[in-house]
């Protein structure tokens, strides 16, 4: 059975929270509208029977990196490779740009199709849960003021700024010159991320502030285990892991140089759809 790949457009998302809801995933309508807002080119559906059955998305951050996301099929329409088509026609596009490498956080599931299409296993990153309770911590409280723009670029390894100005609007905070952090609503649970710190102390301020902006809502907080000071304080603050991904990589363009990035400053990611 054949598919019609093409773009997707706002009036999709009705059909694309279908299929994120079939995966049990926490995206909300206003995530799927901000990925078409900062991709509009690079989000993609696959048509089938008369409607949207599979999607893709890949945000990139100028031409050094772009980051897949959202690879899901509906589960009546599952092997029969449309995650493939998708894929291929996503990384298609992408080298059409020259974009130098390409990253994603898999799941069990996806794994294997990606070392497929030749990406590589980086690291390990984990999805921490704290239950929905009151939160009656007591922090100092965090500022409102510019995004070390710097410290980000430094922490993940490319420009996201675009992607951080649209986030920020769904609330953040900054310790100056120190770190920052984001947090948003989701379908499931509130979100905690991205948050970048140079030290313990400051994100640990800045979890507070989420938590207390969500004292009575269950909260994802998506981090990597080899930072053992974000490990450290989803442990302190009562979250638990709940799921592992495997983040992977691909070169996009012949002999790129390696994207340099410190994930000691990482103590929140952005989301699995964003890096």
């Amino acid at each position: 059975m054949k598919g019609l790949v093409r773009v997707l457009a706002a009036a999709d998302v009705p059909a694309a929270m279908r299929i994120k809801e079939s995966a049990g995933w926490n995206q909300t309508e206003a995530d799927w509208l901000n990925l078409l807002r900062l991709a509009p080119e690079t989000c993609f559906g696959l048509e089938c029977d008369g409607r949207l059955v599979a999607t893709a998305t890949a945000v990139c951050y100028g031409s050094a990196l772009a980051w897949i996301g959202m690879v899901l099929t509906d589960p009546e329409y599952r092997r029969m490779g449309f995650a493939r088509t998708l894929m291929e026609h996503t990384l298609a596009a992408l080298d059409a740009r020259g974009v130098e490498w390409i990253r994603l956080d898999a799941t069990e599931m996806g794994s294997p199709l990606y070392r497929k299409l030749e990406f590589e296993e980086e690291s390990a990153i984990e999805r921490w849960l704290r239950p929905a309770g009151h939160f009656p911590g007591a922090g100092r409280a965090c500022a409102l003021g510019s995004l070390p723009a710097q410290l980000d670029r430094a922490a993940f390894g490319a420009d996201r700024s675009e992607l951080l100005a649209v986030l920020s609007a769904l609330g953040f905070a900054v310790v100056a010159d120190v770190g920052y952090a984001m947090s948003r609503p989701g379908s499931l649970a509130a979100y905690f991320g991205p948050c970048v710190s140079r030290n313990e102390g400051a994100a640990a301020e800045l979890l507070v502030w989420c938590l207390q902006r969500h004292a009575r809502d269950p909260v994802y907080w998506d981090l990597l285990p080899s930072n053992t000071e974000a490990v450290r304080l989803a442990r302190g603050f009562g979250f638990a892991p709940v799921r592992r991904l495997v983040r992977m990589a691909r070169r996009g363009v012949a002999g790129a140089p390696p994207l340099a990035h410190d994930d000691s400053l990482v103590f929140g990611v952005a989301g699995f759809e964003y890096g």
